[in-house]
Formats: C-alpha cells, sequence, structure tokens
C-alpha cells in the first residue's frame, strides 16, 4: 500500500560519472521514505523514479539510460525538460507584434520541442531548495536573445520538489527581454510495470479531456478541436491504451499509435493543478496520477521505438515500451489564435505546475 504518514526528505547529488564528459553532469537524489526521485542537471532532466509495487518490491518506474552515449543520443529527450516550445511549430517561424522570425528546424517541416540545440541538450545550473514540507532541487537556465530564432533572451527555472508523503512536483518560472513564445514540459517515459518488463498496452489510462487535436502528417493540428466520443481517443474513463491503438483510425495510420494532444477540461485560472490524467497498472498495483495547470496533455505511446535504448535491466526498449504524458500548452499554438496563448512579455511571468502522484497496491489503493 502507499505510505499513510510522512517521511523526511533528503536531497543529496554527485557526478554522474567521475571520468569523462559525464563529469560535468550532475545526478541529485530526492528520497522520502521509500520513493526515490533522480534528476540530471543535463536537459533538466527527470531521469528516474523508484516505487514499490502492491509487494513492497521497488522498482524502477521511468524508462532512461545509465549509458552516457545514450543519454547525450538516443535517449537525449527521456525525462528531459523541453523548450523553448515542447512539441511542433509549422513552418518553422513565428510572428509577434507583426514581425517575423525564422527558428532553427529540426526537419519535417516543423520546429519539434525547441530546434535541434534545445533546453534538452544543455547543462543546467542547479541548487537545492527547501519550501514548507517538500525539498529537491532548482535548476536553472540562460536563453540569449536568437536561441534557435526565438527572440528574447529567456531566464528559466525548473524546481523538482518531493513531498514527505511521496509526492513529486515540477514547477516551472521564466522571464524574458523581449515578447516570445513559451511552451515548457516535460517528457518522462512511464511503465508502471517497470522500465524492461514489456509494453504499456494493458495499463489503464483515464484522460480528463473529451476533445482533443486532429493532425496532420506532420503532427500539425488542422483544424477545430474534435470530440473523442465514439472514437479511439476516448479515455474518458479508464481503459487499456491498446485497446484500440490498431484500429484503421485515420489519426493513428500514420503514427502507428498515440502522439497527439488532448485538450483539457477547463481549470480555474492561476489555480492549483487539476488532474489531467490516470495511468494504473492492476498487475503491479501502481498507479500514477497527472494533475497540471497546462491546458493539454500530448499522449504518445512510444510507437517509434525500436531497440536504440536499453534501460538499467538490459531489456531494449521496443514500441510501446512506455507511455509519455507531456502536460503543456497545444502544439502549433502560435499559429492558432483560438488556442490559449503562449506569448511571453517583458514584466510578465511564466508559470506553470505538474505533480506527479505514485501510489501502490492498485485497485484498493490510496494515494500517497
Amino acid at each position: 500500500m502507499a505510505p499513510n504518514s510522512e517521511h523526511p526528505v533528503t536531497v543529496s547529488h554527485a557526478p554522474l560519472e567521475h571520468s569523462g564528459a559525464g563529469v560535468a553532469i550532475e545526478r541529485w537524489t530526492l528520497r522520502a521514505g521509500p520513493v526515490e526521485v533522480a534528476v540530471l542537471t543535463l536537459g533538466a532532466t527527470l531521469h528516474g523514479v523508484r516505487i514499490p509495487d502492491r509487494t513492497g518490491a521497488v522498482g524502477q518506474v521511468l524508462l532512461g539510460s545509465e549509458e552516457l552515449s545514450q543519454i547525450l543520443g538516443p535517449a537525449r529527450h527521456f525525462g528531459a525538460t523541453v523548450g523553448r516550445y515542447a512539441n511542433r511549430i509549422a513552418d518553422s517561424r513565428i510572428t509577434l507584434d507583426g514581425q517575423e522570425f525564422r527558428l532553427a528546424p529540426t526537419g519535417g517541416g516543423v520546429t519539434l520541442h525547441g530546434g535541434p540545440d534545445g533546453f534538452a541538450d544543455r547543462v543546467w545550473a542547479a541548487e537545492p531548495v527547501t519550501e514548507d514540507d517538500r525539498a529537491g532541487v532548482r535548476l536553472h537556465l540562460h536563453s540569449p536573445d536568437g536561441d534557435q530564432g526565438f527572440p528574447g533572451a529567456l531566464d528559466v527555472w525548473v524546481s523538482y520538489l518531493l513531498s514527505a508523503t511521496g509526492e513529486l512536483a515540477i514547477e516551472y518560472r521564466a522571464v524574458t527581454t523581449r515578447p516570445t513564445v513559451l511552451n515548457l514540459t516535460n517528457h518522462f517515459y512511464v511503465n508502471l510495470a517497470g522500465e524492461g518488463s514489456g509494453d504499456v498496452l494493458d495499463q489503464l489510462l483515464t484522460l480528463d479531456a473529451d476533445e482533443y487535436t486532429p493532425v496532420d502528417e506532420r503532427q500539425i493540428p488542422y483544424g477545430p478541436f474534435e470530440p473523442v466520443a465514439d472514437t479511439p481517443f476516448d479515455f474518458r474513463t479508464a481503459r487499456p491504451i491498446g485497446k484500440a491503438i490498431h484500429e484503421k483510425h485515420p489519426q493513428l495510420v500514420g503514427p502507428g499509435g498515440y502522439d497527439h494532444n488532448w485538450v483539457l477540461r477547463p481549470r480555474p485560472q492561476d489555480g492549483p493543478p487539476v488532474r489531467a490524467a490516470l495511468l494504473e497498472d492492476p498487475v503491479s498495483g501502481r498507479s500514477l496520477e497527472v494533475l497540471t495547470t497546462q491546458p493539454g496533455i500530448q499522449v504518445f505511446t512510444a510507437n517509434t521505438f525500436h531497440g536504440a535504448v536499453s534501460g538499467p535491466t538490459g531489456a531494449a526498449y521496443g514500441p510501446y515500451a512506455g507511455v509519455a504524458l507531456e502536460t503543456q500548452h497545444h502544439p502549433d499554438s502560435p499559429h492558432h489564435p483560438g488556442y490559449p496563448s503562449t506569448e511571453l512579455r517583458p514584466g510578465q511571468e511564466f508559470r506553470s505546475a505538474t505533480v506527479l502522484r505514485f501510489a501502490w497496491g492498485f485497485p484498493d489503493s490510496h494515494t500517497v
């Protein structure tokens, strides 16, 4: 069962490797009772979460690698903080106040995840932080004016805060010197049965969303929101991820699975994080509740994984080895005036929060 008592939160850090390139990258470890969280300064990355299953056996539930060559290569986005603009911007351009800015393209007619040298590829500065019953690490990155084509010098802070009851909060803050656009997310992949244990197709997913954004062949939204009712995108009640993933729906044939943004139900402006998703694994008894202040969630079922990354268990990750639950603004928002704005201007402060609430002992579990 999930713990029903508080545990002191401890925070420590050490070089990722004690020789070679890894010495410049730090691994921060946060612990509260049986919960252990690992964060890397490279990419402000959520590198691991270890929690018990219903029997009390502790296991790693995030996909990732311990090999530096993979962390710098095919696993570079696993758990990383993605920016300046998570997801896709069509035609690698934006217009602000009548001025067009050309962005660094990543191929396929888009700029994906902030460009070819995005925030996931930078080493962030880190410091310990304590707030009430929470402790963790705060990371900072300065992105100069014109970085990957985006206007404005941007300062970004990301805090990972573990509570005494084992709840993990990811909190973002940013300011800019010129009008710009900003969309930050964390790109973790989770498999509640344990990394390397197989696919997630039988795990149960609930999404607090009545609509989603259909996309074209570039994964760019092409029209208004569409209802999920009577489609493979209907996760309003818990259903296995794989139940309809292989249906001949036009939105699924191209990507080979889910790689789509769901429009979350309205949440209070400037209010606390509200539930966006619930993932449950009846076999291990683990569950994950995702709460956020963001308007959307991108669900990616690792359709394109073909063994390039191997986790700590030594298992190579194939298709559907994990699922990414990326809380964020909608894709290509700068080109869709009807979407919630991603503009950030001087004098404003961007703030966003996502909470990961793990539990174990499902189906009669309670949250930690």
